[in-house]
């Protein structure tokens, strides 16, 4: 089963190393090796302090293993495939979402790859493929462009705007944050015709700006039936302290975006935000861990900045900085 889940991210990664890695009693496991097979398994570990609360808990009820090999972006850069240059002259998607594979089959033959492996008679073991998004330029990004990360962090994100733009709490999208979902958009509609899978299940963040590019990316692309992207809580970003970070209530949610469903046990008011404490890296790749388990245990049909993040660090998997509107695909084994 495909599946696309909109994110909120920041980007602060480390180089990785190889060796052997268990995170609590779970192997994160990362395998490179020629395209449509791997041969050999390469671990991926950031510096020891990066990682050294979340040594004390596993982060999802499966084992999660990615299968590099197939994209650009798994060699932590998408060097040497041309950029969609489509509305948006601020965001370059890769051309085929970074695919190595440009035959005119393309997607067929990645597709047929893919359930190939679900044919394992391993019951305990599926293969997903996660398409990640992240959201369009916000308001936010525009004011820590404007006073620097350092002042941004220290002073600014504190507070709701500087007088002329407002970007908290939960910021909206800018004029060049739509064209970047509109770039997605047409990305999308050009690898239809050459047979791209499209998502059967949509995962967002409950933040506008997420929600939003969401809405405009996938408006034409699928159905309306197929559009009713699920609002799950640990799909944000990582959150306390910025204003903007601060979600808005299960009210507005359904009244703005009343296309979409919203997990059981979503509360009306943002119960997580902390005005005085920011959540930790280790909290930010448990979260993203229980999304993960949703998909897989939930979800039983088999053929998809910071949470990003999050799932990367979560997944042991190579850095690559996604950029505001950007897209990136992950093949994905599940085993317990």
């Amino acid at each position: 089963m495909w599946y696309l889940v909109l994110l909120n991210a920041r980007f602060n990664f480390y180089e990785g190393v190889s060796g052997a890695f268990w995170m609590g009693n779970k192997k994160i496991l990362t395998h490179y090796g020629p395209r449509f097979r791997y041969t050999n398994v390469v671990i991926t570990l950031p510096p020891p302090e990066y990682w050294e609360t979340t040594l004390l808990d596993p982060m999802g009820t499966f084992n999660y293993e990615t299968i590099p090999g197939y994209f650009a972006q798994d060699r932590g850069s998408a060097v040497g495939i041309p950029a969609v240059r489509l509305i948006s002259k601020t965001i370059k998607i890769p051309a085929r979402f970074g695919l190595l594979d440009d035959s005119q089959d393309r997607w067929t033959r990645f597709v047929t790859h893919i359930e190939e492996l679900n044919k394992t008679p391993d019951r305990n073991t599926k293969y997903k493929v996660i398409f990640f998004g992240r959201h369009g330029e916000g308001f936010h990004n525009v004011g820590e462009a404007k006073y620097g990360t350092k002042a941004w962090d220290d002073y600014w994100s504190k507070l709701n705007g500087d007088g002329k733009l407002v970007w908290g709490p939960d910021p909206e999208l800018t004029a060049t944050g739509i064209r970047q979902a509109v770039t997605a958009q047409e990305a999308w509609e050009i690898e239809l015709t050459f047979g791209i899978p499209l998502p059967e299940k949509l995962y967002t963040s409950p933040l506008t700006r997420a929600m939003k590019t969401c809405e405009v990316t996938f408006n034409g692309v699928l159905p309306d039936d197929k559009r009713r992207a699920v609002v799950v809580e640990n799909c944000r970003e990582e959150n306390g302290v910025h204003t903007c970070d601060k979600r808005r209530t299960k009210g507005y949610i359904r009244e703005n975006f009343p296309s979409f469903d919203i997990e059981p046990g979503f509360t009306e008011d943002d119960t997580l935000w902390d005005q005085h404490t920011r959540e930790t890296k280790a909290s930010l790749a448990q979260r993203a861990g229980k999304v993960l388990d949703i998909i897989f245990e939930n979800d039983q049909e088999v053929s998809h900045g910071g949470i990003i993040n999050g799932f990367l660090k979560c997944l042991g998997r190579l850095p690559y900085a996604l950029p505001t509107g950007g897209k990136k695909i992950v093949p994905l084994k599940g085993s317990f």
